[in-house]
């Protein structure tokens, strides 16, 4: 993969298509939208495109998850950013889909989950990232994308 053909997956789980309205003491007032905004340019000044989904269904989620392991594998995406959303704290399907198709998955939060409620504290999909992003707000998603174009190129064969 060189650098002009990096390719990053964004997936947003269950109610972000509400930030900007939903507990903006939380996670503020930007939306979906300008989220995707930011890191389709975040990717476009690092030489990548990106493709932002959102979906409040955990099956489509694996369904996209799966897909990206074929595009991982056949050498067109570097990888998957994903705010997991409520999911993180109660989907093992995700954690199998993750460790099953080998992507690498950067999971991302805009709240420091680990500052909240203690149910948030525990996430299933941490032990099959990559890495983690936590409680740097929306600017998250661009620390997420510099991560995993990092350990992409970092993996690509001399």
């Amino acid at each position: 993969m060189t650098q002009a053909t990096l390719n990053v997956l964004v997936l947003n789980g269950p109610n972000l298509n509400l930030l900007g309205t939903r507990e903006p003491a939380v996670y503020g007032h930007t939306t979906l939208a300008d989220v995707e905004a930011l890191c389709v340019a975040a990717g476009a000044e690092r030489g990548a495109s990106v493709e932002c989904r959102q979906s409040n269904h955990e099956g489509v989620l694996i369904d996209w998850i799966h897909d990206a392991g074929v595009r991982h594998r056949a050498g067109s995406l570097a990888g998957i950013v994903m705010n997991p959303g409520a999911y993180t704290h109660t989907s093992v399907a995700l954690h199998d889909a993750i460790k099953g198709t080998g992507v690498p998955l950067i999971e991302i939060h805009i709240s420091n989950v680990h500052a909240r409620e203690a149910f948030r504290h525990h996430s299933f999909i941490s032990p099959a990232a990559a890495g983690i992003v936590v409680g740097f707000g929306v600017d998250g998603y661009v620390l997420a994308i510099d991560g995993l174009l990092k350990k992409a190129r970092a993996a690509k064969p001399a």
